[in-house]
Formats: C-alpha cells, sequence, structure tokens
C-alpha cells in the first residue's frame, strides 16, 4: 500500500498546496472582522507571535505524524500510537467532512458574489439594499443549494486527479494567481484618500485597546489559520519525500498563511476606513460592506471581480484539502477508488450541507440548542474537535512517540539536541495550554 501512495512531485508543490490549505477563506474573510473587532493592531501582532511559535510547533507535529505514519489519518494514527489511537483518526475524518459541509455554504456565497461582480450586481451602497440582497441569496434554496453544489463539483474536481497531477499542480497556478489579484485590490484601496487611518489601525500599537477578549481571537484564530487539528496537514505529510525538510518547510508554511491574513486585512481595512465605515461589521464584512466600498470606488467593478476572485481561490485551495483527508481514507480504509471515494464523499457532503446552506432560509427557524444547523456544525468543529484534535497531535507527539518523532523532525534538517528539547516542551506544554484555552472558552 504504501509503494502504491502518491507523492509530492516537489519540495515547492507541497508548500504552497500546504499554504492554500491554511490560507483558506480564513485570511480574507475571517482576519479582516475578527481585526476590525478586537484593536486591529492588538489582535494582529499577538497572532503573528503566537502563529511562528506555539502555531509553527503544531503543524510541524502533524505533519511529521502523516510523513511517518505514510497513510491516512486513522492509519497514521494506529501505525505510530497503537489500534487505540485509530479512534482519533476517526474523529479527524469526520471532522474534516462536517468542516466542508458548512464551508461549502460559504464557498458557494464567493461564487454568487463573483457572478455578480462580473455582471455589475449589488454594488450599491444602501444598507437595506445590501442586506437585502445577501437575504435573496442565502433564503433562496435553489440559488443558495446550486453554488454550493458548484462550490463542492469544482473542489471534486481538482481532489479527482492524482495528489501531484491535482492538487499540487493547480496549487501551483492558484496560490501565485491569489497573491495578484491581493495585490491588485490592495494597491488600489491604500491610494482610497483617507486609507491611512485604516493602516494605522492595523500597524500602529496601541495598549489602550488590548482586551484578554483580543488575545483569546487571537488563539482561536492561530489555530484555525494554520488548519491543524482535523488531519488535513497529516494526510499532505503523508505524501512528503522522506528526505525532505520538514522544518523549514512547515516554516514557510507559516510565513505564507501568516503573509496571507495580514494581506486580508490590508484589503479590507484601509478601503474600509476611507469610506467610513464599521471597520467592526463582523463576518458581514466581506459580505455586506466590501460591495459598498466598491460602489464608490472609480471602477470599483474591477476591484470586486479581484476581490471576490481572491475568495474563490482560496476557499478552493483550502477545501480541497479537506476533500483529501476524507478521500484519502475511503481509499485507504474501505479500499474504494479515487474517483468512487471523491464522488460518494462529495454527495454526502452535498446533502448533509445543503441543511447548512438551508439554514439562513427555509431552516432558519429551526434551532438546537439556540443555535442553527450551520452554526452547531460550526461550533462543534471549530471550538470541540478542531481543539481535540489538536491536543491528540500534541500527546502523541510528545507522550506516547517522542523518541520515534524526534528522528522523523529532525530528519532532512540539521537541528539541535537543544532545539529539539525546547520543541518538546512547546508540543507538550504550551501547545496544549493554548488548546485547552481555546476550548474552554469556546465552550463558555
Amino acid at each position: 500500500m504504501q509503494q502504491q501512495r502518491s507523492n509530492w512531485k516537489s519540495r515547492l508543490g507541497f508548500i504552497l498546496a500546504s499554504a492554500g490549505a491554511a490560507v483558506g477563506l480564513g485570511a480574507i474573510w475571517k482576519f479582516p472582522y475578527l481585526a476590525g473587532s478586537n484593536g486591529g493592531s492588538v489582535f494582529m501582532f499577538p497572532y503573528i507571535i503566537i502563529s511562528f511559535t506555539i502555531g509553527l510547533a503544531l503543524l510541524i507535529a502533524e505533519i511529521a505524524i502523516g510523513r511517518t505514519g505514510k497513510g491516512d489519518i486513522v492509519t497514521a494514527y494506529r501505525r505510530i500510537g497503537g489500534k487505540g489511537w485509530a479512534i482519533w483518526g476517526y474523529v479527524g475524518v469526520l471532522t474534516g467532512f462536517c468542516v466542508l459541509c458548512f464551508y461549502s455554504a460559504i464557498g458557494g456565497w464567493t461564487l454568487s458574489y463573483t457572478v455578480d461582480a462580473f455582471l455589475g450586481n449589488g454594488l450599491v451602497t444602501n444598507e437595506a439594499e445590501l442586506n437585502a440582497h445577501f437575504g435573496a441569496l442565502v433564503s433562496n434554496p435553489y440559488i443558495a443549494i446550486g453554488y454550493q453544489a458548484l462550490f463542492l463539483f469544482l473542489t471534486a474536481w481538482v481532489v479527482a486527479y492524482d495528489i501531484s497531477k491535482g492538487i499540487e499542480r493547480i496549487s501551483k497556478v492558484l496560490m501565485p494567481l491569489l497573491l495578484v489579484l491581493v495585490l491588485i485590490v490592495i494597491v488600489r484601496g491604500v491610494t482610497i484618500p483617507g486609507a491611512q487611518k485604516g493602516l494605522e489601525y492595523l500597524f500602529s500599537w496601541s495598549p489602550e485597546a488590548f482586551s484578554w477578549q483580543g488575545l483569546l481571537a487571537a488563539m482561536g484564530f492561530t489555530f484555525f489559520s494554520l488548519c491543524v487539528g482535523c488531519g488535513c496537514m497529516l494526510t499532505y505529510g503523508s505524501y512528503l519525500a522522506k528526505d525532505s525538510n520538514l522544518l523549514s518547510g512547515c516554516a514557510w508554511i507559516t510565513f505564507l498563511a501568516t503573509l496571507a491574513s495580514i494581506l486580508g486585512g490590508l484589503m479590507v481595512m484601509p478601503a474600509v476606513f476611507a469610506f467610513n465605515l464599521n471597520p467592526s461589521a463582523g463576518p458581514g464584512l466581506t459580505f455586506l460592506t466590501m460591495p459598498a466600498v466598491f460602489a464608490q470606488l472609480p471602477g470599483g467593478q474591477f476591484f470586486a471581480i479581484a476581490f471576490y476572485l481572491c475568495l474563490v481561490v482560496a476557499a478552493i485551495t483550502s477545501s480541497v484539502s479537506m476533500l483529501e483527508l476524507v478521500v484519502a481514507f475511503m481509499v485507504e480504509q474501505w479500499r474504494m477508488t479515487r474517483i468512487g471515494a471523491v464522488a460518494a464523499a462529495s454527495l454526502a457532503m452535498l446533502v448533509v450541507g445543503s441543511f447548512c446552506g438551508l439554514s439562513f432560509g427555509p431552516l432558519a427557524d429551526f434551532k438546537i440548542a439556540g443555535r442553527t444547523i450551520f452554526d452547531n456544525f460550526d461550533f462543534l468543529t471549530s471550538n470541540i474537535s478542531l481543539p481535540v484534535g489538536g491536543m491528540v497531535v500534541c500527546m502523541l507527539v510528545s507522550v506516547k512517540a517522542w523518541d520515534l518523532m524526534k528522528e522523523e523532525i529532525r530528519c532532512g534538517s540539521n537541528a539541535s539536541a537543544r532545539f529539539m528539547d525546547a520543541f518538546r516542551w512547546v508540543i507538550m506544554i504550551a501547545c496544549p495550554i493554548l488548546i485547552l484555552t481555546v476550548l474552554i472558552t469556546g465552550l463558555i
């Protein structure tokens, strides 16, 4: 089975694909509204520090498990930790499945807004019209589910190919394209009169704006932005060559993911401040506030197209990693063909995910524990299963199989014994503290 597994054809392909998995909608959709709601720089600077310390260590640990186990998440946990650890692999697969169920609904919104941008629709400044436009999308089951199905089809089309011919090849195209599109929007945004206030908000340190809530949000977003905990990075690591320098590769992934989030903030905040809009508008900042910005810009339709294309590209580079996690499991555990696994998983995600997509329309009044179906999927995965998955990674690497994992992490690099001792301390003490903090605050 190991001989039949595909591998990344190049180190660059692995780094770009993994960075794409980490970037996702979080960088462009989630980071701006979290920064806007938590003081800008006092959220961003802690996020950067945590990402390059605790976040990087957790990313290294998860990818190392994948490369050592050389299999899907269940296989990797069983080979390294023993039969009792396989259950956590099943939890990871279920987490990835559930995340893509509600994530695909948002992905469908990005496709809809991209089409609207090309047609010149929805670029208005009236708040009531903007809300009505978004409401018309999410409340119409045919349109909402249709775009969600299209998004899942595009994801499945990429994953259906061999790992090197599908995910790796498309990542080498989409990630540079994403950078170009992001820079186009940023250059236009920072040249708007008044944009300086947005730059100051992001980069000028204001101690008086610091809050523990912002720090906790930075901790949680670090976990989210690096795509650790469910097994996506583990699965990508299983295709990584043994002699590849894992430490430097993970450092590059962390750098690109963090840079993408900062660039996402630069796409949104300068323009929002320039037009005196609310930077703390929450999740609606992307779909309700930015159209008002583009409506007031000369040539706004062009920049709207570039902006929403960024969202689509970022969403797909992330969604393929989640689908790959599930497909790898189905191929290796259930002996399915890759095409069959992709088709079955995508169809199941569409059926289950449609209930998430309908949570803003026909099923808006159906609630469990006071939350819609969409919100429950988000809550259970983001606040429970992802942190638990991260904790499992920490314990497996630092306690259960440290001697084996230590050699795996050092392989291909010249890491000293002192560095490895420090790494173990971070993964055994610091990471669990962060994870428990995210878990407890998320539940509260």
